[in-house]
């Protein structure tokens, strides 16, 4: 059965033509006219790229810092202890712990966006695989989420850097700011990550990399990019 659409939605979607590759200024600026709810909606991305999904050496996965921030609040669970620990809550950590943080994820607390940990951590987190994973939460020295550093890491998270990752159809999805941003600031961002996501291709990925990109707000029509 088709999903039904608001008419706000069909409404905004016949704006936009499905037979084009909008140049990126002009897709940004597209997307901040279509008319959607009285929220700020996040602006997500949609890329697909050119790996073999079910290969683990060509999956992609990593973090960038958005020049403009991403216009969003995130809650941060850091593992760490003793000084390390102090060092994420002065940086802005909202949970922080070792042992006794695992054992609240375990059962059942994920009221937090994403997870950082220093590597002597990892004996707890490590445990945590079938609860973090399947969320997106589990933290990875590739992500930039396992690091000695956890202050500086949970600075760099709260000031606007993000992190990805390839999905089971080669695509990587990212929030890359908020619809109130001005065009210039969302197509900076996006440009951003593209380039850094180039930087990240497989050794082993033939052909294009970037196929098909695709900008959308959290309720609104994607619309297709010429990047």
């Amino acid at each position: 059965m088709a999903r039904k659409r608001s008419r706000r939605y069909e409404k905004a979607s016949a704006k936009v033509d499905r037979a084009k590759r909008y140049p990126l200024t002009e897709g940004m600026a597209l997307i901040k006219s279509l008319v959607g709810p009285k929220f700020d909606e996040s602006v997500d991305v949609a890329v697909r790229i050119g790996i073999d999904a079910k290969k683990t050496d060509q999956l992609v996965r990593g973090s960038v810092s958005l020049p403009k921030g991403t216009g969003k609040t995130i809650r941060i669970a850091v593992f760490a202890e003793g000084a390390k620990a102090q060092e994420a809550l002065d940086a802005g950590a909202d949970f922080v712990g070792a042992a006794d943080l695992a054992e609240k994820i375990e059962k059942g607390f994920t009221d937090f966006d994403m997870t950082i940990a220093s590597p002597d951590m990892m004996r707890f987190v490590g445990k945590l695989g079938k609860v973090l994973g399947p969320q997106g939460k589990m933290p990875s020295p590739k992500a930039g989420t396992v690091t000695p550093n956890v202050a500086a890491a949970v600075r760099e998270f709260k000031a606007g850097k993000i992190e990805f990752r390839t999905d089971a159809g080669a695509n990587v999805h990212a929030t890359i700011g908020k619809k109130s941003f001005a065009a210039d600031d969302l197509a900076v961002n996006l440009t951003a990550f593209l380039d850094h996501l180039r930087t990240l291709r497989p050794s082993q990925a033939k052909g294009e990399f970037i196929k098909k990109v695709v900008v959308s707000t959290s309720m609104g029509p994607g619309v297709a990019l010429a990047v």
